[in-house]
């Protein structure tokens, strides 16, 4: 059995975190429209995932650091390595707003703060000074998107803490606007290239893999980092002074999200039933999920951050899209282990 758990870790898709973003984020949507035994059980989940995602990077990190060295500094594999940044503050989100555990979620904070260090200059340093760089075909996918929803999930989680810590308010408050400003540029820069990537190059059905989804969702968190600030406006001043700017800004990458949402569907469509690709489970799918729980908190949230509640219309019905789209894929990943479990029992 520890040969099969270390094979799993020697193979662990970087990405794989996207599970707890995807959890944490349905999680708090649910808690926020009063689905709070759906959200308790999701906590629960992803306490589990949590763990056993970080025991298992832990193993690949002290046995197979060479692999995964070479996985971060990748181009297609390294932006995956966010995920542990974003997977972390979600989660610390996660446990302020559903579990009221505001000393767990600091520690989470500044583990968040120090993995989107690590990975953001180790990333960007390899891909900038490689000297055989593939073609953008090739090199840019929805992935690199999630260095912006890290960037942003980081902001959101150290706001969620500003009312709960005594000293240095303004000083929270001012990492986290500037942590939010750095992940629109992120996003803006990032998003041009795929933009060009879909329009201008081709784009074979079996590229256009579920974390093209991050398009859509790296506006969607972003949209809730912003409301975030604007609900907490109170604790700093200059937070209050530039609302007006914030609530325009905000805005302008929700209907962003909201712009996406029908063009992913679209080419999910055509990818899956017009071109016959098998739907099979893979871990990339909690890329499409993700985006979908997330949008569904980042309206409710940006409902109340612009006063504008007839736009609450819209998390009530997304949560049972996110939720359906959690639960497929869930009953994948469970098939997939019993699979991948009943297998390595027949070898040995």
């Amino acid at each position: 059995m520890i040969g099969f758990i270390k094979k799993q870790a020697e193979n662990l898709f970087s990405g794989y975190f996207a599970m707890v973003m995807a959890t944490g984020a349905l999680s708090i949507g649910s808690f926020l429209l009063g689905l709070e035994v759906i959200s308790k059980v999701l906590l629960y989940i992803n306490i589990i995932a949590y763990l056993t995602l970080w025991l298992l990077t832990i193993i690949r990190l002290f046995f197979y650091f060479p692999k995964l060295r070479e996985d971060l500094t990748s181009h297609t594999l390294g932006p995956g390595f966010f995920t542990l940044v974003a997977g972390t503050s979600v989660f610390g989100s996660q446990l302020i707003i559903v579990a009221n555990n505001y000393t767990l979620a600091l520690y989470l904070w500044i583990l968040a703060i120090i993995l989107w260090v690590i990975i953001m200059y180790t990333f960007f340093t390899a891909v900038t000074v490689r000297k055989n760089k593939p073609a953008i075909a090739e090199g840019i996918n929805g992935a690199w998107l999630i260095a912006a929803v890290g960037t942003q999930s980081v902001s959101i989680l150290g706001t969620l803490l500003t009312p709960h810590v005594e000293d240095g308010r303004g000083i929270i408050m001012f990492f986290t606007l500037c942590m939010y400003f750095l992940g629109c540029m992120l996003y803006l820069n990032i998003i041009t290239l795929i933009f060009y990537r879909f329009t201008f190059v081709e784009l074979k059905f079996d590229a256009l893999t579920p974390p093209y989804w991050i398009n859509m969702g790296a506006v969607a968190i972003t949209t809730l980092a912003g409301s975030t600030l604007i609900l907490h406006s109170e604790y700093w001043g200059l937070i209050d002074e530039i609302t007006p700017f914030l609530k325009g800004f905000t805005l302008f990458f929700w209907i962003t999200g909201t712009w996406w949402i029908p063009l992913l569907f679209i080419l999910m469509i055509w990818r899956h039933i017009y071109n016959h690709y098998p739907l099979t489970y893979d871990a990339q799918f909690w890329g499409m999920v993700f985006p979908l729980s997330m949008y569904t908190t980042s309206t409710f949230q940006l409902s109340k951050a612009l006063e504008v509640p007839f736009l609450e219309v819209i998390p009530h019905v997304m949560v049972y899209v996110a939720l359906a789209s959690w639960i497929v894929v869930f009953i994948g990943l469970v098939h997939h282990i019993y699979l991948h479990t009943a297998n390595h029992l027949k070898q040995t």
